[in-house]
């Protein structure tokens, strides 16, 4: 669906590069080099409260299991709640910081995630536990949406899409790193103690909103008609083929990931033999190859086209899909039939993250906080349906985790071909 010049002059004078592509005004906080800098760093902090909400207790999973006295399946349901809540978050956080403004529901959300982490570390029983992991999913997403909303509130095009991909570097290698951390506090404390830490994090983050994050949205600008007019502007989103054809792609492709995060440490400790301690490692061979491939995407954005990467990410997502299931079918020994073809596909995020938020958001700068949670909600429902089917069909063996991830890396670019016409948007821009 093109993005034609109409739609373009709908975009704020103030917002836009000389070139007509959407930026931010010049009294922008991250005008000078140390203010971008810190203007980024204020984000990426705020995009690893959900990642390291989900993955940072993985390592103790059997264990939390055992002492709660729940099946893996059951186990395996504190990171649905979470999973749920996280979309749940984004969707009211979004339009709730379009309406009102994008400090405020922030800080909301984070004091609210930091009560929500010490109920987590004191709960006695499995439905309890449960409890306070979806209200912690809650404010996580409400405070990962309005980072996401920020960057559009500043950024369109290809600088979104540059900017996303640095924002990308932190939000994925986020989850992929965190077990690792998990795993070294394992070794000091038990599964509490990882959501005693995680409450510290949210105290730390609360510091660092209230000194470093501006408001980015200002009054003139805001959304009015309250929840009504974002439930109409959600529903307005989610049936613009433009729109989905970016966003259902990669909430497949998350999907994949989350999926590994659900069932790995029950088949890399239980079936390879690995340690929470190597299980964690394995993980930051995944964050390197994330991290390699966001920044190979951030650089070729100054040569290829934001669709032409989406599309690349999406090839490489369906060849580790298909390479994990054929290598478990055929019985490949060892944990690198698993760990080398998860490297590909969470390498391919690195490519369809970034380019598929810019490509879904750039036609819509009236509904950056709405469109952002969409995006992020439709990443964390996938997430949280797929979760658990992991554990409930088995994990004796890796070919569960291996059908369902590659039925959805498979899934993803079959689904971007429906919205075939979002691939001939274009707006281009200046680097930001």
């Amino acid at each position: 669906m093109l993005i034609d010049e109409a739609r373009l002059r709908s975009i704020p004078n103030d917002m836009r590069h000389p070139n007509g592509s959407s930026r931010s005004s010049p009294s922008e906080p991250e005008h000078s080099w140390a203010g971008r800098l810190r203007f980024y760093l204020v984000l990426a902090s705020m995009t690893t409260l959900g990642p390291f909400s989900l993955d940072m207790y993985l390592p103790g999973l059997p264990a939390l299991g055992k002492e709660l006295h729940a099946s893996e399946s059951a186990a395996q349901l504190t990171l649905t709640a979470c999973l749920i809540g996280l979309g749940v978050g984004q969707l009211l956080g979004g339009p709730l910081s379009d309406a009102v403004g994008r400090r405020m529901p922030t800080v909301a959300a984070i004091v609210t995630y930091a009560v929500a982490s010490v109920l987590c570390a004191v709960a006695p029983s499995l439905p309890l536990l449960l409890a306070s992991r979806f209200i912690q999913g809650v404010a996580g997403g409400a405070v990962g949406v309005v980072a996401t909303a920020v960057v559009r509130d500043r950024y369109a095009g290809r600088a979104a899409a540059q900017f996303f991909a640095l924002l990308l570097l932190v939000t994925l290698l986020s989850p992929l790193f965190a077990p690792v951390f998990g795993g070294a506090l394992l070794v000091v404390t038990s599964w509490r103690g990882v959501f005693v830490a995680l409450a510290v994090i949210g105290v730390t983050l609360l510091l660092v909103a209230l000194l470093g994050l501006p408001e980015t949205l200002p009054s003139e600008r805001r959304r009015r008609g309250g929840f009504r007019d974002a439930a109409l502007t959600l529903g307005r989103l989610s049936t613009d083929r433009s729109f989905i054809g970016y966003a259902l792609p990669a909430a497949l492709a998350g999907g994949a990931i989350f999926t590994y995060l659900a069932g790995s440490a029950f088949v890399l400790e239980q079936i390879y033999g690995t340690s929470p301690q190597i299980y964690g490692l394995l993980f930051a061979l995944n964050g390197i190859a994330l991290g390699v491939s966001s920044q190979v995407n951030r650089w070729l954005l100054n040569r290829l086209s934001s669709e032409r990467l989406f599309a690349i990410g999406l090839v490489g997502l369906a060849a580790g899909g298909l390479t994990l299931i054929l290598g478990v079918a055929f019985g490949v020994a060892g944990a690198v039939v698993i760990v080398a073809p998860v490297m590909l596909i969470i390498a391919s995020n690195g490519f369809i993250g970034p380019n598929s938020a810019s490509l879904a958001l750039t036609p819509h700068p009236d509904a950056a906080g709405s469109g952002a949670a969409l995006l992020g909600s439709l990443r964390f429902t996938v997430g949280g349906v797929v979760a658990p089917l992991v554990g409930t069909l088995g994990s004796k063996t890796a070919l569960p985790l291996a059908i369902i991830m590659c039925c959805l890396c498979v899934a993803a670019p079959l689904a971007a071909l429906v919205g075939r016409p979002a691939f001939k948007t274009s707006i281009p821009t200046r680097t930001a």
